[in-house]
């Protein structure tokens, strides 16, 4: 199946993508519904969800992509590997992700990552950044408490950005002594996370738990 080519950036903020998400029927998209799930946001094409399945079972994975073509291509992967814990969706998550995430059985939320978002350089596009206040809060909601916040970027700024957002949330705090992990806690990398470890370039990365209640 040949990779589907999409535009890199798209403007979360135009009316194209004003997207309302519902709440979902999960017991027709997992075999096993109440499985702990890993939330993937920003998910590209899917590939790093796509190991993961294969490599924890006993997982259940989401990704959200804002580009469908993409999501498109990444469920007819997931289709061809039979994969019942695994499910992209198209979404943009500068609009608000609380029906979605309230329709989840209770506490399976217990992992998320947002590796690589777009970094929207230029001052006057920093609304278009994925993290946002308001996406802090809803992880917030309806993550479990002790659940984890996984972040990486090769952009400093961004993944400073991004910890930022986590630290000025009283829910959240930040592993370790507050430098960047030299290490993927996780057993699968990102294209994007392969493609810079070949040109020999830093990711900064950082891991938020949730406080417990």
């Amino acid at each position: 199946m040949a990779a589907v080519r999409v535009r890199q950036h798209v403007n979360p903020l135009s009316n194209k993508y004003q997207i309302s998400l519902q709440g979902l029927e999960w017991e027709k998209i997992y075999t096993n519904p109440h499985q702990p799930l890993l939330l993937d946001i920003g998910c590209a094409r899917g590939k790093f969800l796509l190991s993961m399945a294969q490599l924890q079972p006993e997982w259940n994975f989401l990704g959200l992509e804002i580009r469908e073509p993409l999501v498109t291509d990444a469920n007819q992967w997931r289709d061809k590997l039979n994969l019942t814990n695994l499910h992209y969706l198209f979404s943009n998550t500068n609009n608000p992700l609380q029906e979605l995430l309230a329709s989840l059985p209770n506490h399976v939320l217990q992992y998320i990552t947002i590796q690589f978002p777009d970094p929207w350089f230029k001052k006057r596009h920093a609304k278009r950044r994925m993290v946002q206040p308001q996406l802090v809060t809803e992880i917030a909601e309806f993550l479990i408490p002790g659940g984890t916040v996984f972040l990486q970027s090769d952009i400093e700024f961004l993944a400073q950005e991004m910890c930022d957002r986590f630290t000025e949330n009283s829910a959240f705090f930040r592993e370790g002594d507050g430098e960047w992990l030299k290490e993927n806690p996780l057993p699968v990398q990102t294209e994007r996370e392969i493609a810079t470890f070949n040109k020999e370039e830093p990711v900064f990365r950082a891991v938020y738990k949730r406080k417990l209640d």
